[in-house]
């Protein structure tokens, strides 16, 4: 299971818990926190899953490992990704007072969880050296007030594949790759016929979208939140032309309202099937692909740019967390970072094994990237290329509370399917944003 499997999945009910208010806004537990429980609960989509692969068979491991050497045990309930956001359910139990004490989280929905009073401070347990491992910016949207409330295990950067077949059956070359909006829609109508489209962006609404759009708003330079101000700046131009772009991919007919499998990030239903010729997806479809599709050809290159625009791309990823209020959150905090944030042999060949072996993703972890370059990690074919020319424009995955969120894919929806003006779409979205920011007293927006 992936990022996009279960972020996708969040669509109408996430936007359906947003519009009925903040869940977590009276955020509680029937546990009262400091205790000693002796068996902490691990909700996540991973595992153990009903059919085994390497991703299950990580966390399965690692559950095992820290059982076998300590008092408090923690036992894993995989729960399907329809149910985990799709169908409330994590915010419903912490909502009822009857949430995990350790789960995961992302970026896009941090928001939620801090401005909750969910989070367990995971910053004394982390040692400054283990701490000063990890990747330049990438505790940055885990942290309020310099405190660490949740620690990655990747980084998961978006690309565009294509298949090297159907460039061949098209007549098309190395030259032809892609660099700017218009060359790609360009070769997306070469590569448009019968059943086949040219290229593929996210058409469902939910964190997963919101994820993979940003990076062509950044690339003019746009933002839905200036910072400095701390007002939507989601009116722009930088932003017109994102949305425009993407509604021109509907509109000329080289792009499907509706993805195979898993939706738009699933390279093996999609790009693998001959459904689509280019795709837009994350570093995990390098897994997916080698695990789904063996021998199907292909390659990536970086996300197009407009003219004048910056070149920038996205990088979202997973991260532990646990509940303040759980049965034990100091042993729920030692677990966490004994997994990911130690310095140990141990911690750093577990990041390995999960970034480079089970998945492939970017480590989160200096220490863990080197680890993964002496085994030959980074060396060749897509990993070598994610590492070379996509990586240095990499951007982390923003966090934004759900209202602004929603207002984002309400734009992208509008305009992408919907037929709607994006000059207009991005007005309204404006204005719902500042009517939301003016009442706003979380923690700072990312």
């Amino acid at each position: 299971m992936n990022r996009r499997d279960f972020l996708r999945a969040s669509g109408a009910m996430a936007l359906a818990g947003v519009a009925a208010g903040p869940l977590l806004s009276s955020c509680s537990s029937n546990k009262s926190g400091g205790g000693n429980s002796k068996e902490l609960s691990f909700w996540n989509f991973y595992g153990p899953a009903p059919k085994a692969n390497p991703q299950s068979q990580w966390f399965v491991d690692l559950v095992a490992a820290w059982n076998k050497d300590n008092e408090v045990k923690v036992k894993l309930r995989y729960i399907p990704n329809a149910d985990y956001i799709s169908g409330n359910t994590l915010q419903t139990a912490f909502s009822s007072g009857s949430g995990p004490d350790i789960f995961l989280i992302s970026p896009g929905d941090f928001l939620r969880y801090y401005n909750g009073k969910v989070f367990a401070d995971l910053t004394s347990h982390i040692a400054p050296d283990a701490r000063t491992d990890f990747v330049k910016g990438v505790l940055d949207t885990r942290m309020v007030d310099n405190k660490i409330f949740a620690v990655p295990m990747e980084i998961e950067p978006l690309a565009m594949y294509f298949s090297q077949q159907m460039f061949e059956q098209n007549h098309l070359a190395e030259g032809d790759i892609p660099k700017t909006w218009d060359q790609l829609l360009d070769v997306a109508h070469k590569l448009t016929g019968g059943n086949r489209f040219g290229v593929q962006f996210e058409t469902v609404p939910g964190y997963y979208q919101n994820f993979t759009w940003y990076p062509f708003m950044w690339q003019g330079n746009g933002s839905a939140v200036d910072p400095s101000t701390k007002k939507s700046a989601f009116d722009s131009d930088a932003v017109v032309n994102a949305l425009t772009f993407w509604q021109e991919t509907q509109k000329r007919g080289v792009a499907p309202k509706k993805a195979l499998g898993n939706g738009a990030g699933d390279a093996p239903a999609n790009l693998g099937s001959g459904y689509t010729g280019m795709q837009q997806t994350g570093i995990w479809s390098v897994a997916d692909l080698a695990q789904q599709k063996p021998g199907f050809k292909y390659d990536i290159f970086p996300l197009p740019t407009p003219p004048g625009g910056n070149y920038v791309t996205d990088g979202g990823g997973w991260a532990f967390a646990a509940n303040a209020k759980g049965g034990n959150p100091e042993a729920a905090a030692k677990f966490i970072t004994w997994a990911l944030g130690s310095n140990t042999p141990d911690s750093i060949e577990r990041g390995r094994q999960w970034n480079t072996v089970a998945k492939t993703n970017l480590p989160p972890r200096t220490s863990v990237q080197k680890a993964a370059e002496s085994h030959g990690a980074f060396q060749s074919g897509a990993m070598l290329k994610f590492a070379q020319q996509v990586v240095p424009g990499l951007r982390s995955e923003p966090r934004y509370p759900p209202q602004v969120y929603k207002a984002v894919s309400d734009a992208i929806q509008s305009t992408q399917l919907g037929g709607a003006n994006p000059k207009d779409a991005a007005g309204k979205a404006a204005d719902t944003i500042n009517s939301f920011l003016q009442g706003y007293a979380g923690a700072p927006i990312l």
